[in-house]
């Protein structure tokens, strides 16, 4: 069991800084009935969203700019 509700997101890879997009994709959701309707959602969104409810919240790295780099290497 969870003893605290946590919020999973990852950053998008196909937005740029200077873009006025949303920025993170909710991977996933633990210890709570938050439903989260948006596809893309803004840093600041999640994390009054995560305030709110007394979550935690979790960035995970995505890897694909990693793998884009090794295969720009080559």
């Amino acid at each position: 069991m969870v003893d605290k509700p946590k919020i999973f997101v990852r950053e998008r890879c196909n937005v740029s800084e200077w873009e006025k997009k949303p920025l993170f994709n909710v991977v996933g959701v633990v210890g709570t009935d938050l439903k989260i309707y948006v596809k893309h959602i803004r840093k600041l969104e999640v994390e009054e969203i995560a305030k709110q409810i007394g979550a935690d919240l979790i960035y995970l790295e995505s890897g694909k700019k990693d793998e884009l780099e090794e295969d720009d290497d080559d």
